[in-house]
């Protein structure tokens, strides 16, 4: 009954993640689009209001006009809609689900003794450190003389995820790493919302009703994070798919590929954000970020493709064969993948895939290849499989999966 509650609650909470997440990005993407195909207003009114900027867009049926001030309106209108709950739950919402998995279950998920032999204190300390220390350096620099230079602070930002990422891959389960990496950036990401972006808004409100010139210091704080999370956003949604990619996390250099795969992910973005400005540039945009995003993401498939598993050149007689495999298998992936799995924790067989049986065997001889080849299975190596034993199945696939 334990695992059929925590299988609701797992799955209540990533449809709100989800739901919320959408909203986040949706409404984060909206803006950093809106700020960049803004025109100057033609109307002298506008320009004496203050305003610095306008877009006419027509969406649903109707036309909207929008307009954004340089600092702020003259006079504060009655009802002003603000934008941060969104970012609160999806953060909220994906804490609970990696306290659920990753740390309640670190065992499983999160702790890997073939990568280090981490007590589950341990390991859930060291999870937390990288939330807040992931936090604490980013706020730091950002607010140094460096955050005056984007381009060095960029460098310099993303050689310390680059060694925070290699860090955790030789901390924690691939698997483990990715989703702890993304939860890094997630944090940074809401806590520059809750610590820079709606104090400096609410600084500016309170500036406006109390009849002082407010200080554009804020907004242009505001903006510098708000740009910044455009840019993690596509890394951590990567991470929050990764989970079910055995290959990317499963990797001999796995902390190589989380790399390539963040930058990648980072490129693109930059492209999409540069095509916003594309009337600046005569309609074009220079594609060399979003074509260098996606070679990269090529070279990673390419240097990721399977290799022939190397095996006996002689195979033993199919039926003795198979016979060994499947003990194999019966001793260290049943307990998970069966119809009423016995292994604590698993209400149900992962992904459906159920391997109690010779034609259930056969019938996933992909998928068993390709967790057993990246070490990704079985989860956290729980149930010991040998090196011995991987190897021998393997090479049974490599002769064909013959019965």
């Amino acid at each position: 009954m334990l695992a059929y509650t925590l299988d609701w609650l797992s799955l209540l909470g990533r449809w709100l993640h989800l739901i919320t997440g959408i909203a986040w990005i949706g409404a984060s993407f909206y803006f950093v689009w809106l700020d960049n195909h803004l025109l100057a207003p033609r109307r002298s009114e506008l320009r004496e209001a203050g305003v610095g900027g306008e877009l006419w867009a027509v969406h649903g049926g109707g036309f909207y006009n929008a307009q954004k001030y340089k600092v702020a309106p003259a006079q504060l209108p009655e009802h002003l809609h603000w934008f941060y709950w969104e970012a609160y739950t999806t953060w909220l919402s994906g804490f609970f689900l990696l306290g659920l998995l990753y740390y309640a279950q670190a065992e499983v998920y999160l702790i890997d003794p073939a990568v280090l032999a981490l007590s589950k204190p341990a390991a859930i300390g060291i999870g937390l450190g990288f939330l807040l220390g992931g936090w604490l350096i980013y706020d730091a620099l950002c607010r140094s003389p460096l955050g005056r230079h984007e381009r060095v602070l960029g460098a310099l930002l993303a050689l310390l995820l680059s060694a925070a990422a290699y860090a955790l891959c030789h901390l924690f389960s691939g698997r483990g790493a990715y989703l702890q990496f993304g939860a890094m950036l997630g944090t940074i990401m809401v806590a520059n919302v809750f610590f820079v972006i709606i104090p400096g808004q609410r600084e500016l409100v309170r500036a406006k009703r109390e009849g002082r010139e407010p200080d554009p210091i804020h907004g242009l704080r505001g903006k510098q994070r708000s740009v910044h999370n455009t840019y993690f956003t596509l890394p951590v949604l990567l991470v929050m798919i990764s989970n079910h990619y055995a290959m990317s996390y499963g990797a001999k250099y796995n902390w190589a590929v989380l790399i390539a795969l963040t930058l990648a992910g980072a490129l693109i973005r930059a492209w999409f954000v540069a095509r916003h400005k594309a009337h600046e540039r005569g309609g074009r945009t220079p594609p060399w970020t979003v074509a260098a995003g996606v070679l990269l993401l090529l070279l990673v498939a390419l240097l990721l493709r399977p290799a022939p598993v190397a095996g006996s050149t002689a195979a033993k007689p199919a039926a003795e064969e198979f016979a060994a495999v499947q003990g194999i298998i019966q001793a260290r992936c049943a307990g998970c993948h069966a119809e009423h799995p016995t292994l604590l924790g698993f209400a149900a067989p992962p992904k459906g895939v159920v391997l109690d049986s010779a034609e259930h065997i056969l019938t996933h001889t992909t998928a068993i290849q390709q967790q057993l080849a990246s070490k990704a299975m079985p989860i956290g190596n729980l149930t010991a499989m040998t090196e011995d034993e991987r190897a021998a199945v393997l090479a049974w696939i490599e002769h064909g999966a013959r019965r």
